[in-house]
């Protein structure tokens, strides 16, 4: 009579690794967002300190040059972007409904100041009050009027902004919370209970003798 043993038979690497398990999804996320809203924040913060537009303004017979940053263009980027950091930073103190109410500010933060920026790039009102300053005529205007590319690049890095609330939005859900893994438990722990002490019979030397082991006065009454 013949005997067949079972020969195990390998799997594929692929098989035993399986698909990305739903916390490394979550990881990568995190860290993407993170990356993505601290990157766009910064971008539009020191691109909106930068000279969006030059041009000349006419002064007693001559120009003079004028230019504008881009907070005088208009302040909503850099508003928009220090919402979004804060958005960004409580997305992590707060749980369910909160979190998705504050993953919405940040991607609104973000297309709110791409758009701000994106039409601050053909603006010539900071110009002109910049040469009506400068020449000390209110109805002066500025005379050719060129852009920078600086609001482009502040409406590039809101864009990062909103692509972090974005990712809050699909992923947040499943990132940790913070100070989440401190929490203790709900229910106070009771304290384990000390067994009774036996009574201690003072004619029985080993009990007397199990009494002192046990810390316990023999000669005290009961």
């Amino acid at each position: 009579m013949g005997y067949v043993s079972a020969v195990p038979v390998p799997q594929p690497r692929a098989a035993r690794a399986g698909a990305p398990t739903a916390a490394s999804t979550g990881r990568r996320s995190l860290a993407a967002a993170l990356l993505l809203g601290a990157l766009g924040a910064t971008v539009v913060l020191l691109s909106s300190g930068q000279i969006w537009a030059e041009g000349v303004a006419a002064v007693g017979g001559g120009t003079v040059p004028v230019e504008a940053e881009g907070g005088s263009v208009t302040g909503v980027p850099t508003a928009l972007a220090v919402v979004g950091l804060a958005a960004l930073v409580a997305v992590f103190a707060v749980r369910r409904t909160g979190r998705a109410l504050v993953s919405g500010l940040l991607a609104l933060s973000g297309a709110g100041a791409a758009v701000a920026a994106f039409l601050g790039a053909s603006d010539s009102s900071a110009l002109n009050a910049e040469a009506a300053r400068i020449s000390g005529d209110a109805s002066a205007a500025v005379q050719g009027l060129t852009h920078t590319a600086w609001p482009y690049v502040t409406s590039a890095g809101s864009v990062l902004i909103l692509l972090a609330g974005l990712l809050a939005l699909r992923f947040g859900s499943g990132w940790p919370a913070m100070g989440g893994r401190y929490e203790r438990a709900a229910g106070p722990r009771t304290a384990a209970r000390r067994p009774a002490a036996a009574a201690v019979d003072p004619d029985r030397p080993e009990d007397l003798w199990k009494a002192l082991d046990r810390g316990e006065d023999p000669t005290r009454e009961a």
